[in-house]
């Protein structure tokens, strides 16, 4: 009976090793995505700034051209 509480001990923390790097790997691959996604988000940020620039200074055009008519 105290062989099998060992072994069933065993394949317990066994279980929890196995458990523990799947999760470590995970994170990693997590943090990895999260750092591609702030990159990613940092880049569309600063392309929607420069189109809002683009708009607004076509528009202040247009209302210099609409005045001088």
């Amino acid at each position: 009976m105290a062989s099998f509480d060992i072994d069933q001990f065993e394949r317990g923390v066994e279980r929890l090793l196995q458990l523990c790097q799947r999760l470590h790997e995970e994170n990693a691959s997590l943090r990895t995505r999260q750092e591609a996604l702030v990159a990613e988000r940092a880049d569309l940020i600063e392309k929607n700034e420069q189109a809002r620039s683009r708009v607004e200074a076509m528009l202040s055009r247009l209302r210099a051209m609409e005045e001088s008519l």
